[in-house]
């Protein structure tokens, strides 16, 4: 018997679909398979690469909630707790592995600042709380925590709802469930052009037409934008400017180990953070890089500094051998926060961007209320204080403090 497929593959495009998705990540295929769940089944997700190939494919995959600011606390929880029933949801295992998150701060001004984030997230129902270095040691035994460090351990977040989920079962989960409730996915399918009708005198707006391919014209009243570090490119087709600036994100994995750390872990004063995998691999990633580019190959730089400050906190890794390192790209904003809703100016043109380092954990609610919005042309409460306009009316959302 032949062997089915994950998700079908089609031929053709149609001539029309009530809504058009750039890009086949997790964010786009959540929102095509939430716009099916609601009835919108006439919906195309179209892809330049394959299917989770882009910052889906290339990023570390740490789920958490425990962000600093009211708006971005309640947005990241929501999305942990559909996360939590996705494989029952989806009928598909995505290793969600709840095992706890530690971000450990190395200096007074840390302390105080993790403290600060622990209360706002306890105001707001999320189960967070500060620790000291003898609960750090009882979590993570292999730990340096002697006060001759460079920079000593001096306290924790702990996090127990956080953790990490197998990144590309997520993207296939969601690619077969909205390929199963009639959403089509096509892969290899670059969009090239962004057609809208000219503003007349009744109205300065403009309306979503078309979006032309590598593959053909499409017409289609509403296109979403969820092109992570692209996204720049594909608004500017519309004449939107975003205020977004892409920088590249490195990572490795070494060889694998015994199971000895069971939580995450990140230092933003070392700038690394660290998880193993249910393999035994150890997943190694620093901050972003500080000049703009689309580059997506990793450098020796990022390896030997991402060696330095997890030796740091864990020396016992000193002989374990890389197996290999890459890059991928983030699409930051001013106050590293996403820009997700709908555009004043351009009628039908929808965005989910400006992800940064954390779109992957944002993928199930970005998606679910992005098609909400679609579906019903109402702005859910989750997602208003995320609009483009914030950055007009000076309301900016800062999780500076609380980004990787």
């Amino acid at each position: 018997m032949p062997v089915e497929r994950m998700w079908r593959t089609h031929d053709r495009l149609k001539p029309s679909y009530d809504v058009v998705i750039i890009g086949a990540g997790v964010h786009g295929l959540a929102t095509a398979y939430y716009l099916a769940k609601q009835g919108v089944t006439n919906v195309a997700v179209v892809d330049r690469g394959y299917v989770g190939g882009g910052a889906s494919g290339r990023n570390t995959a740490i789920i958490r909630s425990n962000y600093r600011t009211a708006e971005g606390v309640a947005f990241y929880d929501e999305s942990v707790k559909l996360y939590e029933g996705l494989a029952s949801e989806l009928d598909y295992n995505i290793m969600f592995s709840q095992q706890g998150h530690l971000t450990i701060a190395h200096s007074g001004r840390g302390v105080q600042t993790l403290r600060e984030r622990a209360e706002t997230n306890q105001l707001l129902g999320v189960n967070s709380r500060l620790i000291g270095p003898e609960e750090i040691g009882r979590l993570v035994p292999q730990i340096n925590l002697s006060r001759t460090a460079r920079h000593p351990i001096m306290a924790a977040l702990y996090h127990p709802p956080g953790g990490i989920i197998r990144h590309d079962a997520v993207v296939w989960a969601y690619a077969r469930g909205a390929d199963r409730l009639g959403v089509e996915i096509h892969p290899q399918t670059e969009v090239t052009a962004l057609m809208t009708s000219a503003a007349n005198g009744a109205s300065s707006r403009r309306k979503v037409q078309s979006v032309v391919t590598s593959r053909g014209e499409i017409h289609t009243p509403v296109v979403v934008n969820c092109t992570a570090g692209w996204c720049s490119t594909i608004a500017a087709m519309v004449g939107v400017r975003l205020p977004i600036v892409t920088h590249p994100l490195h990572a490795l994995v070494t060889e694998p180990l015994k199971p000895f750390l069971h939580v995450v872990i990140v230092s933003a004063t070392l700038h690394v953070y660290i998880n193993q995998t249910d393999r035994g691999e150890m997943v190694i990633g620093e901050e972003i890089e500080p000049a703009s580019s689309y580059s997506m190959r990793s450098t020796m730089r990022f390896l030997e500094n991402a060696a330095e400050h997890t030796l740091e906190l864990f020396p016992c890794l000193s002989q374990v051998k890389v197996l290999r390192q890459w890059a991928g790209i983030c699409d930051m904003t001013p106050d590293f926060s996403p820009i997700i809703g709908e555009v004043e100016d351009v009628e039908g043109f929808i965005l989910d961007v400006g992800w940064g380092t954390y779109g992957f954990k944002a993928g199930p609610v970005a998606g679910k209320r992005t098609a909400e919005l679609i579906a019903t042309g109402r702005t859910p409460d989750v997602i208003k204080p995320f609009s483009l306009s914030r950055f007009h009316r000076r309301e900016l959302i800062g999780e500076k403090a609380a980004a990787a």
